[in-house]
């Protein structure tokens, strides 16, 4: 009996852990670019009562008798499907409609990948320009790995993206002037793609770390074998949470850990019996 012990209080941790990320993914409804997370869980060790062997008329028995000893949290795995684009009045709101991730660079000089285009443009020392930077102030990567830059003489407000990421600004005739790179190549985002976006460690602020099970990043542009990215301005990506789904699985979630601390209350009024036996 004190193997069903253990085996529910397994069960009710497992539990707890689905409950927490749950909370998580509602408590980020509103989150930009947030992805959805999921728990999965797998089974623990299994205890042989009994191997395959033969009975008492030397018959094979067909299968082992085994009893498992509960569950544990296996993974928490991000979603990444598309978020709603959601229409804003900032022309340097940005949104990503595809497989793709903005490159920004942190304090430590860290490049770290996000989907959160909600972008702002912070005045650089003596009139050196605008930097384009996230909510955090880590400046926002081009193609080429450098910091994106708009001049000072320049309004954010004229800021013209186009759909492949390439910036520039509005000129008198209508048309975009493109802020061109050294080479006199259109200066646009560092949209890169993982193999496996689902291996990417979580860093916090919306931000992403490559780590060896997401595989090393690879750049969009000029890459004829990826489906290119798209990119919106005047929107933002809004969370991919299902908070009706996400509400189910709450209620799902509490009524198992109901049934494990059941399960616990009913070994301990067996063990009870047993230790009222005269």
């Amino acid at each position: 009996m004190m193997r069903s012990l253990w085996t529910a209080a397994s069960g009710m941790r497992a539990q707890q852990s689905n409950v927490d990320t749950i909370a998580h993914n509602l408590s980020n409804v509103n989150t930009i670019g947030y992805k959805t997370e999921q728990a999965s869980f797998k089974s623990l060790l299994y205890q042989n009562l009994q191997s395959t062997s033969t009975n008492n008329a030397g018959e094979d028995k067909p299968v082992p008798a085994q009893v498992g000893l509960g569950t544990r949290i296996a993974a928490v795995t991000s979603q990444f499907s598309q978020g709603n684009l959601l229409a804003s009045t900032n022309p340097l709101n940005v949104a990503m409609d595809g497989d793709g991730f903005f490159q920004v660079r942190n304090m430590d000089g860290e490049i770290l990948y996000t989907r959160d285009g909600s972008f702002a443009a912070s005045p650089m020392p003596n009139n050196q320009g605008n930097l384009l930077c996230t909510g955090d102030g880590y400046p926002v990567l081009d193609a080429n790995g450098n910091m994106i830059i708009f001049p000072t003489e320049e309004l954010s407000t004229n800021v013209r993206i186009d759909e492949w990421g390439r910036m520039g600004f509005e000129g008198d005739d209508g048309n975009t002037d493109y802020l061109r790179d050294a080479n006199g190549e259109p200066i646009q985002f560092g949209i890169v793609q993982f193999n496996n976006p689902a291996g990417l460690e979580k860093v916090g602020s919306n931000n992403y770390r490559m780590t060896v099970a997401s595989g090393d990043p690879v750049a969009e542009r000029g890459n004829a074998n990826l489906m290119t990215s798209k990119v919106h301005q005047f929107y933002t990506e809004g969370s991919n949470v299902d908070v009706a789904e996400e509400m189910v699985n709450l209620i799902v979630a509490q009524r198992a850990y109901e049934m494990n601390s059941k399960a616990i209350q009913t070994t301990d009024d067996m063990m009870q019996q047993a230790n009222n036996l005269r």
